[in-house]
């Protein structure tokens, strides 16, 4: 096992069980490539990314495979008040902060807390120290990712954090962006999907929940059963971007329900994704335009979708949310457990 690094430099590392192959950098915890078989074993990338760490870097991904926070998501004109005190967060995404602000989880180098590239259960573990005050978020607090390979095609993520010394607002989410026919392989409006959630939480014309809570049913968002992702997303402008309610069903696994199935029909890939987490936001990457990522293969509209278990978006200003505010001394945990199947 590596020896804890507290290392500065960006770069890149390995987990591989002889089935599944994933490289992670320590730049935001990113998730850079994920090798999975299809259905004759032949192995694709199904992440979206870049060949090195330089373009995560120099600011050129639009969140690809990475860590988010301290809060994901967006928090309606960059304010909120916690136990008196008004904060004021950096407007990243006019008229909006989004995704922890200008320099969030996602754009820190982490350190490199344990490593085991290959074997059984194969794992990284990336810890990061995030200051009192920093993007105008309230008290420091501890965080660790722990990405392992529990099984041939299983990929467990836990994230944790701990609030130092004040209440804070924190709500990880995982960026990555699948596309189970392999990354270059073009759109993912032929992919399919289930979504374990009947209600979503419809949003204001700049993307913030506008408070309510939606049954789908009847509605271009109802995917209870499974149906192609680009059945009906002509009807909602850009394409999904939304939050979705969790339903809480007797499916459960390690304690974490089913959230989403997510199928490719050409390779028979299946991800299967488990969470503890109340929400997930449906991306189908509507603003990816013309990125050149891994073997310059050219990322268009719809080129991925991401699937990223959360608290609801702008929920320190929802009382009727569940709330994403941990206390000082307590545990924020959220768990995703991502299972491959053909």
């Amino acid at each position: 096992m590596a020896d804890q690094s507290k290392n500065n430099t960006p770069e890149i590392f390995e987990l591989n069980n002889g089935s599944m192959h994933v490289k992670i950098s320590n730049y935001g915890a990113t998730i850079t490539s994920l090798f999975v078989p299809d259905k004759n074993g032949k192995s694709a990338d199904v992440v979206l990314g870049f060949d090195s760490v330089d373009p995560y870097v120099k600011g050129l991904a639009p969140y690809f495979g990475c860590i988010v926070g301290r809060v994901a998501n967006r928090i309606k004109e960059g304010k909120f008040s916690l136990n008196g005190v008004d904060y004021t967060l950096p407007i990243n995404k006019p008229p909006n902060s989004l995704h922890g602000g200008n320099k969030g989880f996602d754009k820190k180098i982490w350190d490199v807390a344990g490593h085991k590239k290959d074997g059984d259960k194969p794992f990284i573990i990336f810890k990061y120290h995030s200051a009192d005050g920093e993007e105008g978020y309230p008290g420091a607090a501890a965080v660790m990712a722990t990405y392992t390979l529990t099984s041939a095609t299983t990929m467990r993520l836990d994230m944790e954090a701990v609030p130092e010394n004040k209440d804070t607002p924190i709500s990880l989410a995982q960026h990555t962006y699948w596309n189970l026919a392999g990354h270059d392989s073009g759109n993912i409006l032929d992919h399919r999907i289930q979504i374990w959630g009947s209600h979503v939480t419809p949003v204001d014309q700049f993307t913030v929940p506008t408070g309510e809570i939606l049954p789908v049913k009847g509605t271009p968002f109802d995917f209870t059963e499974e149906k192609r992702i680009g059945e009906s997303i002509g009807e909602v402008g850009l394409g999904y971007d939304h939050n979705y309610v969790l339903d809480c069903t007797d499916q459960e696994k390690d304690g974490l329900k089913h959230a989403v199935k997510l199928r490719d029909g050409a390779s028979s890939r299946i991800l299967d994704l488990w969470t503890n987490a109340p929400g997930m936001q449906f991306y189908t990457g509507n603003y990816v335009n013309g990125v050149v990522g891994k073997g310059n293969a050219v990322y268009g509209k719809h080129a991925g979708v991401c699937l990223e278990t959360q608290g609801f978006p702008n929920a320190i200003n929802q009382l009727n949310f569940p709330s994403v505010v941990v206390k000082a001394g307590e545990k924020y945990k959220h768990t995703m457990l991502f299972e491959f199947s053909v």
